[in-house]
């Protein structure tokens, strides 16, 4: 059994200056079992008690080449000998978007921020700026970020189809309850859904907020039909479609989701790998509609665009552009997901697998859900579980079934096989 004694010492000593004793909600794991890394490199970390883990969350994606990359913090380096921030522009931004553009056709224009909250926060402005209407609709169990317009979800846990819709619900206190006519969920995958929303408020819905593959719903993916039929209704009703890749960008192809799906927005994020775990994001679009900036829409920020994280963010894309490093992450979560299956099938214990192998989610039922509503006919029971078993053997998976397995570059064959031994031992 590994040790956390000295993750227990220092969370009772960071709760006395740290709400939870941590900087964000989604690392507090329970009063004794937050663990405080020590440091991280490749594809593994270790905590301040010196437990090793071969890492699956990578936090949340953003290591897409793995922690420490020497490379990208060689470029880092090269960033701070630039100053900083100045409350001005550099040439880095310049070079860093044009290769953004290229790798993305939607991305006509683009302007950085520093998380992908941010960024989607400044997206929906601007189109609302754009279009002249307030409200959005967003897919149910869906995330994009940590603030007032997107902090609702629907309650399908302890839902039944013939209660009528789930209700939405604030993800939390402090939620004004004046913007929720604003926001208008619906299922993931149903086009007829989106139409009858669309009939009744198009007069008032200026945005389409969606992730194909739902970075926090267990990788959850939309079909290229529901796509295409989500393409057209926006183009028919005058809604802007916003693609959140804040998780997807970089990662699952080149050209991110939109590349993988053949769908362009109007809008589209990106956050987590752009920098290989450096600070930075970016909201870009048409050019239309990303001339209302400055024309009608402020965006800003004292630390948007600071030489480091642009350095090591046109590194990172340099390498994801004209190496295979894609190709050896996909062929990675390809040979874990294969190793995976034969362990479970060998036991008679139904899966399934949605996501990209890139960022992938693991099901135990035999058919993987369609939709938010569909994942609570799933065994999540037995993934909440595996996972503390699986942190105990030094594999570190999110403790919720609905945050997908990340890969990196840097997972290799001793990875693979030190997984899929402590995986069987986890499961038997």
């Amino acid at each position: 059994m590994r040790s956390l004694a000295k993750s227990n010492q220092h969370f009772r000593k960071a709760i006395t200056k740290l709400p939870l004793g941590v900087s964000s909600n989604f690392r507090y794991w329970g009063d004794d079992k937050t663990i405080y890394v020590k440091r991280g490199k490749g594809a593994r970390l270790w905590d301040i008690d010196d437990n090793e883990y071969i890492d699956y969350r990578l936090a949340y994606g953003p290591a897409i080449l793995g922690y420490a990359d020497s490379r990208v913090d060689d470029a880092a380096r090269a960033g701070i000998e630039v100053g900083g921030v100045f409350a001005l522009g550099t040439e880095l931004e310049y070079e860093l978007a044009v290769r953004i553009s290229n790798m993305v056709p939607a991305a006509e224009l683009v302007r950085f921020s520093n998380s992908g909250t941010e960024a989607v926060m400044a997206a929906l402005r601007i189109a609302r700026a754009y279009t002249g209407k307030d409200g959005h609709i967003i897919l149910e169990g869906g995330y994009h970020g940590l603030f007032t317009e997107v902090l609702w979800y629907t309650e399908v846990e302890d839902w039944k189809p013939q209660d009528g819709a789930p209700e939405v619900l604030p993800y939390g206190e402090g939620v004004p309850e004046l913007v929720k006519p604003l926001f208008h969920a619906v299922p993931l995958n149903d086009a007829n859904a989106v139409e009858e929303v669309l009939k009744k408020n198009h007069q008032d819905i200026g945005a389409f907020l969606i992730e194909p593959i739902m970075g926090n719903c267990c990788g959850l993916t939309a079909t290229a039909e529901y796509l295409a039929d989500v393409r057209a209704l926006c183009d028919k009703y005058n809604v802007v479609l916003i693609i959140d890749e804040v998780k997807t960008g970089f990662r699952v192809a080149k050209g991110g989701v939109q590349e993988l799906f053949g769908v362009k927005s109007d809008i589209c994020t990106f956050a987590k790998a752009l920098g290989n775990g450096y600070p930075i994001s970016v909201v870009a679009g048409r050019e239309e509609i990303m001339r209302k900036v400055g024309d009608g829409v402020v965006h800003g920020g004292t630390f948007t665009a600071h030489s480091v994280a642009v350095a090591a963010a046109n590194k990172t894309l340099q390498i994801l552009d004209e190496t295979d490093a894609l190709a050896t992450i996909q062929k990675y979560g390809e040979d874990l997901q294969a190793g995976l299956s034969g362990i479970l099938t060998a036991r008679g214990i139904e899966h399934s697998f949605v996501g990209h192998p890139s960022m992938m989610g693991l099901f135990f039922s035999d058919k993987a859900p369609v939709d938010y509503r569909d994942w609570v006919n799933t065994n999540y029971e037995f993934y909440n579980s595996l996972a503390p078993e699986l942190h105990e053997l030094g594999i570190l998976v999110e403790p919720d079934s609905r945050e997908p397995w990340f890969m990196c570059e840097a997972h290799d064959v001793k990875c693979l096989a030190e997984t899929l031994d402590k995986f069987e031992t986890a499961v038997d």
